[in-house]
């Protein structure tokens, strides 16, 4: 298998890549409550395209009382906990290895339980202004060397005037955002991943800056390697035609050391290194 060549650009998603992952806040609230690990973003993800999170990802809504109302009762729709909770009792009997006969759905459904969608929304937002450990040094050192362009996609929110994480639309006092050549915002361009177009704009503004700084042919899809954690995301940035690689929730040490793999550097020191297994059939990782 032939290896692929060095890219040009290197693009990073933010939440749970570049700074802690807000995922972590979710498992750690459903946790402390006895909610079945995963009601939050099975609520999210099937809220999707106009859920209240979606709306406000694009920047079509404000972040204001009626967004947490509307996220708050997209949290409690009791036809989704119940499709959740027999998703559930059935991966739980396959798991235990016992007849599903019943569907995985035997059995009354809880209430749906109680949460304060306003509550952890913010606890989600301060948790994912920490820089990464690992990743975050990879990147000051990448950035430091020079030699690619460096970018961000992400799935982000615009903070009101008044509110306590607010920046304003600069971003100049941003350390982990000082970072890129390029920085697209789903909130600030109106489109947010996993939609095909805005792999495209993400593609239009990395060459527009690799032409604009002496790379005269521009950039590829295939110059382009993403690091994201969420598979959706992932899988319509191969769709784009990117190389990709997955970054496991609080593990990103692991995708620092594709990182350094892919650009040959050694950059974020003394971080937890994942073991080397030897290669059966071609490449065993297959991640980019």
């Amino acid at each position: 298998m032939a290896t692929p060549k060095q890219p040009k650009v290197l693009l990073f998603d933010i939440g749970g890549v570049c700074v802690v992952s807000p995922f972590q806040s979710i498992l750690d609230y459903e946790l402390s409550l006895g909610i079945p690990p995963g009601w939050v973003n099975y609520s999210i993800s099937k809220t999707a395209p106009d859920g209240f999170w979606h709306r406000l990802e694009r920047g079509e809504i404000p972040l204001d009382d009626a967004f947490y109302a509307g996220f708050n009762g997209d949290l409690h729709d009791a036809g989704r906990w119940a499709a959740f909770y027999r998703e559930q009792q059935q991966q739980q009997q396959q798991q235990r290895g016992a007849a599903a006969s019943d569907g995985g759905g035997g059995g009354a459904v809880p209430p749906v339980p109680r949460l304060d969608g306003r509550w952890l929304f913010e606890d989600m937002m301060r948790a994912s202004m920490a820089p990464d450990p690992w990743m975050y040094p990879a990147l000051r050192a990448l950035r430091a060397r020079g030699g690619f362009v460096l970018a961000a996609l992400s799935n982000t929110v615009r903070f009101p005037p008044g509110h306590a994480l607010f920046r304003g639309d600069s971003f100049a006092d941003d350390p982990v955002r000082r970072l890129f050549d390029v920085f697209v915002s789903s909130a600030h361009v109106g489109l947010r991943k996993p939609d095909p177009r805005i792999y495209a704009l993400a593609l239009a503004r990395v060459d527009a800056f690799a032409r604009a700084h002496g790379w005269p042919d521009g950039v590829r899809p295939d110059e382009v390697v993403f690091f994201d954690d969420i598979g959706e995301n992932l899988k319509a940035a191969r769709a784009a035609g990117f190389r990709t690689v997955k970054v496991p929730l609080g593990r990103t040490y692991e995708a620092v050391d594709e990182l350094e793999a892919i650009t040959g550097l050694q950059l974020a020191g003394d971080h937890p290194r994942v073991p080397v297994r030897p290669k059966m059939g071609g490449d065993a990782k297959a991640k980019i």
